[in-house]
């Protein structure tokens, strides 16, 4: 078992002042194997905390981030799954299915990660899996105001990963899952 952190658009300082208290609280370190972060942090030390949770940190850059070292796109391979990891503001139209499910394609990934829509969304698509995990700070974006706090979190154990997404609604953490079985071992 092999736990994923998958996080983005946190938008500190300009759009939100931080993560909310109730992740910072669930958020602790020498839990989690591995961030993916789609961007959008920002600043550098919202890069500093997210290395105190995991020292196995992987970051694309969002069209915000002040880090220009950032990769536009960034493939790993953790399990029995090769990962894509892209911001999304080059995805066009933004968030579309369609074109995602391109971009999956040519990274050549089982599970393709996904921001700039700032709302969580995830589909079972074409044989893998495509991920935006929303916002984690809730900041608005150019979509919407009205953005829920939220992460996911995937436990990958061989051809299998439980995706879990943290959401905060109304000042309680909501979560949910997707089981996803890969079907093979060849990609």
């Amino acid at each position: 078992m092999v736990l994923v952190l998958a996080l983005g658009d946190l938008h500190v300082p300009h759009r939100a002042a931080d993560l909310p208290a109730k992740f910072k609280s669930m958020l602790v370190p020498g839990k989690i194997q591995h961030i993916i972060c789609t961007g959008n942090l920002c600043i550098k030390e919202v890069h500093d905390y997210l290395k105190t949770i995991c020292s196995d940190l992987h970051i694309t850059r969002g069209e915000y981030d002040e880090e220009m070292r950032y990769p536009e796109t960034k493939t790993l391979t953790i399990g029995q799954f090769k990962l894509g990891l892209c911001h999304g503001h080059q995805v066009v139209p933004w968030g579309d299915l369609d074109s995602l499910a391109m971009l999956q394609r040519q990274l050549d990934v089982d599970i393709l990660v996904t921001g700039h829509t700032h709302q969580f969304t995830a589909y079972k698509h074409e044989g893998g899996v495509v991920i935006n995990p929303g916002s984690a700070t809730g900041a608005h974006s150019s979509i919407t105001l009205d953005v829920n706090p939220s992460f996911v979190l995937m436990d990958i154990d061989g051809l299998r990963v439980v995706v879990y997404v943290y959401e905060l609604i109304d000042g309680e953490v909501k979560v949910d899952k997707i089981d996803f079985k890969k079907t093979t071992t060849t990609h």
